[in-house]
């Protein structure tokens, strides 16, 4: 395919001519493979091949009803609310980071601009877009250009408005219009969006190569055991108001109705007077005491429940309150998966910023394939600080390029480059010759040592040291 026939193929879309450098990732962005070798056959599950031809026309009832079931869940639940709410802080926390080599200003600089302007440096905004993400299974962002033709924000959408429009095979039949969304209480078409418009996340979705597959809400396995859950929690309840006040149980040996009735409203009587009353008979009379519960000694359901629902989550119960007998080693072996599904969901997420980067790089007439960038979060909580700073000097013991080292270690190497760079252009008094590189004898600089196996569980312990170059 020559360049006319791609600046033809990319008009098409509605993105209007491009430089030259972008108009080669024209094909990328529509989804289209030129020249394929073989059919495409049917990626839908046989068990599923109802429900596809279902969903081609309207929207999924059992996703729209998973996510109504996950909101009322997350509204009505403060523990469902908790897992939401703490799982999103600890995927968004440190923001996002561009990573690639410091001599690539150009990138940098867009980024800079374009996470400013997508308000993508504001934690709240990140914070929404990972809870979204959680509790609708799939995360729809649309991006929207201004008159300058950049993306000047990206919008997440509501997952169960939108229908892709793909075929058997779970591609799309035409990338000019790959998404609908429908208005759920008129039941017509709002808005159609190309697939350079819609950046569709999915997490857990039956088949990833099938377009049309959505994802599924992080505690979507979970709605049955929630509902039983609150179900024996109110159960437990009602019984305990019903059981627990203190009763006497008042018997009169050989007595009629009538003098029955007649002991039965002085008592009554008495009682509700607040007054403390002895009890006087002529006759056999004996008194019993009726202790109510006064625990809930029935709660072995609603444990084995809450350590059901809990296994579906991606923290142990310990992190949101329910401590137990929990013992510490098992919690940090629980920590370190809730730390990878943390992984997981990150990379999910950042995947998404960086389609929306790459798309505005091509608007700027940049061709994002010319150079190596990433987008991820700052802090990947399977490793803590120290871990990162371990990881960091045992890299430079192993002489690893500083920039790799500053990248281990958690930090950007171009802000750190540049702020390197500014302090060495400031008016130092006492300038260290060679640039610091070959330091005289005296000079105090650390020796790092690594010892295997010589930490907690067996991981590498570092030692840092100081020793005179010139002794």
């Amino acid at each position: 395919m020559n360049l006319l026939d791609k600046q033809q193929r990319y008009l098409q879309l509605g993105l209007g001519p491009l430089p030259a450098s972008a108009l080669a990732d024209g094909l990328r962005l529509s989804g289209q493979v030129a020249g394929l070798s073989s059919e495409l056959g049917r990626r839908v599950h046989p068990d599923y091949a109802h429900r596809h031809l279902y969903r081609q026309f309207v929207i999924e009832p059992g996703l729209q009803a998973a996510i109504r079931d996950i909101r009322e869940m997350d509204k009505l639940d403060q523990r469902v609310k908790k897992i939401h709410s703490r799982t999103a802080r600890s995927i968004v926390k440190g923001g996002l980071r561009l990573v690639t080599s410091s001599d690539n200003k150009r990138i940098i600089r867009a980024w800079k601009r374009f996470e400013k302007r997508l308000n993508l440096n504001r934690s709240d905004k990140l914070q929404s877009d990972a809870r979204g993400l959680m509790m609708e299974g799939n995360l729809p962002m649309q991006w929207v250009l201004g008159p300058d033709r950049r993306v000047v924000a990206g919008v997440r959408m509501p997952t169960e408005t939108i229908i892709p429009q793909v075929g058997p095979s779970g591609r799309f039949d035409n990338p000019a219009h790959a998404y609908d969304q429908v208005d759920l209480t008129e039941g017509r078409t709002v808005a159609r969006f190309a697939l350079w418009q819609l950046s569709m996340a999915r997490v857990d979705p039956d088949n990833y190569d099938d377009h049309g597959c959505f994802g599924r809400p992080y505690l979507d396995a979970s709605r049955t055991v929630w509902k039983k859950l609150t179900m024996t929690e109110e159960d437990l309840v009602i019984r305990r108001r019903m059981r627990a006040p203190f009763r006497l149980g008042h018997s009169l040996d050989g007595a009629t109705k009538e003098e029955l009735d007649q002991y039965r409203h002085h008592v009554e009587t008495s009682q509700a007077n607040g007054a403390t009353t002895d009890f006087f008979s002529n006759k056999k009379l004996a008194i019993t005491a009726i202790q109510g519960d006064a625990n809930l000694d029935q709660i072995a359901d609603v444990v084995h429940l809450l350590d059901t629902f809990y296994a579906g989550s991606p923290a142990p119960k310990g992190l949101f309150g329910y401590a137990g007998q929990l013992s510490r080693d098992i919690l940090e072996d629980l920590k370190k998966d809730y730390f990878e599904e943390i992984d997981t969901l990150q990379d999910t997420l950042s995947l998404t910023y960086q389609q929306g980067f790459t798309l505005d790089l091509l608007l700027a007439g940049i061709n994002p394939d010319a150079y190596e960038f990433s987008i991820q979060f700052a802090e990947r909580r399977t490793e803590t600080a120290n871990q990162r700073a371990d990881l960091a000097l045992k890299q430079q013991a192993l002489g690893i390029p500083r920039e790799m080292v500053w990248a281990a270690a958690g930090h950007d190497p171009a802000a750190v480059k540049e702020q390197l760079e500014a302090e060495a252009k400031e008016n130092d008094p006492y300038p260290e010759p060679d640039g610091g590189h070959n330091p005289p004898a005296g000079t105090v600089r650390p020796t790092v040592n690594v010892t295997p196996s010589n930490a907690r569980k067996g991981e590498s312990a570092t030692t840092i040291s100081t020793r005179n170059n010139g002794s």
